[in-house]
């Protein structure tokens, strides 16, 4: 991660939750991803760039004793001023945050019985250290689990797909307004993942277990406003058929999740 991203204006990076494929895709990644983790009930979690550690209190409140990683002051001052001006109870040495990089941990090898990043990865400038780093900081025994928004999503194949099909009549309307094309990786996202990109950095040091794609046609044109319209049964029956899509085809998912075991190796 470029140490000019850590302070800057972070507005872009939280995506509008009420749009109901926005709201149901942030719903079940945390849930799958939860269930991936296989952590004990007590158990200690690591959250790996935490960010405004909504997940870490989640975990907290669960009966975990979770622990937010996150190198940004600006996020983790914003952080404590959302939780004082919701009024949320401080959750003690049950939740506990602390400033750190992804890729250098400051933590003894073996010491949480589970870990997870949420959504960053791609914005590590060495995210095989960062992968090599929670891999150490896990028990042997322990899941190690990753949620990465997939730039061959299917959306985005559609998208990428009719734009390169209009290029030639817009090309001039594009350079007009010099857009990040819905399809284009994020500025801040320093590595694209595909799901072949992300087996070969994850396999290095884990011995994957769970490979699953949730979510698809998130952020296809007209799909937000289709859901909007439709009676709130169809929507929801609609998304629930997009994600088995994405649970059959996670090579087309929006976003995947993976976990597994750290590598014989990793704590020596």
């Amino acid at each position: 991660m470029r140490i000019s991203d850590l302070d800057r204006d972070h507005s872009q990076i939280f995506i509008d939750s009420v749009l109901p494929d926005t709201a149901f895709l942030c719903e079940r990644m945390e849930k799958v991803l939860f269930e991936a983790l296989e952590a004990p009930a007590g158990g200690r979690v690591l959250d790996v760039a935490a960010g405004l550690g909504q997940e870490t209190r989640v975990l907290a409140e669960r009966g975990f004793l979770a622990t937010g990683a996150e190198p940004s002051k600006l996020l983790t001052d914003l952080k404590q001023l959302l939780e004082r001006e919701r009024g949320l109870p401080d959750m003690g040495s049950s939740q506990t945050q602390v400033r750190a990089w992804g890729e250098s941990l400051p933590f003894s090898t073996g010491t949480f019985d589970a870990c997870f990043c949420k959504g960053s990865l791609d914005h590590f400038d060495d995210p095989v250290a960062c992968v090599r780093e929670m891999a150490r900081v896990t028990r042997p025994n322990g899941r190690v689990a990753f949620a990465i928004a997939n730039m061959e999503a299917l959306a985005l194949k559609l998208m990428r797909n009719r734009d390169t099909n209009r290029a030639a009549r817009h090309a001039a309307r594009r350079e007009r307004h010099l857009a990040r094309r819905h399809w284009d990786a994020p500025a801040d996202h320093i590595t694209r993942y595909d799901p072949e990109l992300m087996r070969e950095h994850l396999s290095r040091y884990l011995q994957i277990e769970v490979w699953s794609g949730v979510s698809m046609l998130w952020g296809l044109p007209g799909w937000a406003g289709l859901l909007q319209r439709l009676p709130q049964d169809y929507a929801d029956r609609c998304l629930r058929v997009a994600d088995l899509g994405g649970r059959m085809l996670p090579q087309l998912a929006d976003v995947l999740i993976i976990a597994g075991r750290p590598r014989l190796g990793t704590h020596d």
